[in-house]
């Protein structure tokens, strides 16, 4: 999947234009590379565009945050609302569970605690 392709996704998925998916993209991996440790992150980048990897460190810190806390990181970096931030982050990590392989999204799983199944979920994205 192309970068622009992620976008386009996103941008169906919650009704926005192509510039607003485009920052919700960046917003949320920023958020999730620092939300993984190690080289969990670097190994997302891998297999996304190369126009996205600068947003996924390759020195991830791991951050201990909770999932309220990643939407309203999202959210902030957006300057939207946290129920938009929400919708956006879900949007996002739909389009990239299938931008990369199954494999990558379990090691990512891994690395967050239950509470992220909401983020990493497949059913569709709705506003809260």
């Amino acid at each position: 999947m192309q970068e622009e392709e992620i976008v386009q996704a996103v941008s169906e998925s919650t009704g926005t234009d192509r510039e607003t998916a485009g920052r919700a993209v960046r917003s949320t991996l920023e958020v999730l590379g620092q939300r993984l440790a190690g080289g969990q992150s670097s190994n997302l980048a891998a297999q996304l565009p190369a126009e996205l990897k600068p947003f996924l460190p390759s020195d991830a810190p791991g951050e201990r945050f909770d999932l309220a806390e990643f939407y309203r990181r999202v959210a902030e970096r957006e300057n939207v609302t946290e129920a938009q931030g929400r919708q956006h982050a879900r949007a996002t990590m739909h389009a990239v569970t299938v931008a990369v392989t199954d494999a990558e999204i379990e090691h990512v799983a891994a690395q967050l605690p239950p509470e992220y199944a909401d983020l990493l979920g497949t059913e569709p994205v709705q506003k809260h």
